[in-house]
């Protein structure tokens, strides 16, 4: 990875961390809307952004306080869905993995955590609260930023793909 691709997923990464942190009413929980997400749409752009959002991630679940297994499996869902991403061909089916693989996975995680004693009915409802969330994000903000990032003078040098 050249400096200028390690730079581009540091900064996506620090992104990442940050606006889940400055947003954290709503970016942890049962119920979130973690406004970042948006920026997993990046690697379908750039595949190096993969590390920086795991990172990121691992950043931002170390200070969200649902404990290890969140830091080590939501980072985890992370990786596995912006890897998806930036294998995904379509722009509108890019905003998918992230959603399926945050709602199941961090679904499993809140369900344990939260609520041991009842899981699997726990797994169902935070997994679909997680989902809906990332849906929400995904397709009101990622999408949109899917569209207008290639338009802008700056990313369009960046951007290989139309």
């Amino acid at each position: 990875m050249n400096l200028e691709k390690l730079t581009r997923a540091a900064v996506i990464g620090a992104a990442y961390a940050a606006l889940t942190i400055v947003a954290a009413p709503i970016s942890y929980g049962p119920l979130q809307f973690r406004v970042s997400e948006a920026l997993c749409v990046m690697p379908w752009f750039f595949p190096e952004s993969i590390w920086g959002l795991t990172v990121g991630c691992a950043i931002a679940n170390l200070v969200g306080g649902n404990g290890p297994l969140d830091i080590v499996f939501g980072s985890l869902a992370t990786l596995i869905a912006a890897f998806a991403t930036s294998k995904t061909k379509s722009r509108f089916l890019a905003c998918l993995p992230p959603a399926a693989v945050n709602g199941v996975v961090i679904g499993a995680v809140l369900a344990w955590v939260l609520s041991r004693d009842i899981f699997w009915t726990a797994f169902v409802t935070y997994g679909a609260q997680v989902f809906v969330g990332e849906i929400a994000v995904m397709y009101v903000l990622g999408l949109p930023l899917m569209t207008f990032l290639p338009k802008i003078p700056f990313f369009k040098s960046m951007i290989d793909k139309d």
